[in-house]
């Protein structure tokens, strides 16, 4: 039996497909340069050129049109044996990608929750503090902090990320009181390497020109930063629902009144070919109604 490289295969019906490298990269979740590669393995392999490529463009060659069209209606007969195999067991793996904080404070402490309502369902759940590895392709579902926009995929927008500098109130006791951001001059800003501008975004929104947002001390997670605000050692930038818990708790206070939006947002995202997958559905509706509960 003489087969091609499957992974190739995958990337080559998604080109097919999408017309673009770049959004069956995005699908994929691989690096356009990764799917570059796979589709050039795989006319290796054949020996034979699959795609015309021209500036900015890619189309099918005769050649290639005909592999394409034996390969998707291969590729959906094996979805479709796939999916009737997993329904019978009930027992497929989601596998969900966020980020690291993300995760811990508002994610992971909800997915009891979920299980609960679905407890026959299995999930794989993995953070980073960096972006998605794009090189995966296991990645079901993803959270990712953007404005909507990955070409190939379903974006669902969970919760705006409005902001709001936070500290702890011994910090407010010590340093205050904080009449206006100019007083942030007395005390360390707490910085996050994965979200460098959200300290200038609200300084301006102030009319903090005197202090310098790349100032203080840099963490490369977000969380690290506000645990080093709730020990006191400085003022970090809250991200909306990421900081919620803890001034509710009264680890941290809010000591500005002002809070401004970034423009960026948290999304639910998935690629199109799973749009009508049960298990990504489930999860989906789930997501969005804890997106939707009042803080």
């Amino acid at each position: 039996m003489s087969l091609p490289p499957l992974n190739a295969i995958r990337v080559f019906e998604a080109i097919g497909r999408t017309g673009s490298v770049k959004a069956a990269a995005e699908e994929l979740f691989v690096t356009p340069g990764a799917a570059s590669r796979q589709l050039a393995k795989l006319e290796e392999s054949l020996q034979a050129p699959l795609f015309k490529r021209s500036h900015r463009q890619i189309a099918l060659t005769p050649a290639g049109q005909r592999y394409f069209e034996t390969v998707s209606e291969v590729l959906i007969q094996l979805s479709d044996a796939t999916d009737e195999i997993r329904a019978s067991k009930g027992r497929r793996p989601l596998h969900i990608w966020c980020p690291m904080t993300f995760g811990q404070r508002w994610l992971v402490p909800r997915l009891q929750a979920f299980r609960a309502q679905y407890p026959d369902r299995d999930v794989i759940f993995t953070t980073s503090l960096g972006p998605i590895d794009r090189n995966s392709t296991t990645t079901d579902v993803a959270i990712r902090i953007g404005r909507g926009s990955w070409p190939g995929c379903v974006c669902h927008r969970l919760m705006p990320i409005r902001l709001t500098p936070v500290c702890s109130p011994t910090l407010v006791e010590q340093a205050g009181p904080f009449r206006s951001a100019r007083d942030l001059l007395r005390t360390t800003l707490l910085q996050s390497s994965a979200r460098p501008a959200y300290w200038r975004i609200w300084l301006e929104a102030a009319g903090a020109k005197e202090i310098d947002p790349d100032r203080g001390i840099t963490f490369e997670s977000v969380s690290l930063a506000y645990q080093m605000a709730v020990s006191g050692a400085g003022v970090a930038m809250g991200q909306g629902v990421l900081v919620a818990e803890d001034l509710r708790s009264g680890r941290l206070v809010a000591p500005f009144p002002l809070v401004t939006d970034s423009m960026d947002a948290f999304y639910l995202i998935y690629p199109n070919r799973l749009s009508h997958d049960p298990f990504v559905c489930q999860f989906r509706d789930w997501v969005l109604k804890e997106a939707n509960r009042p803080l």
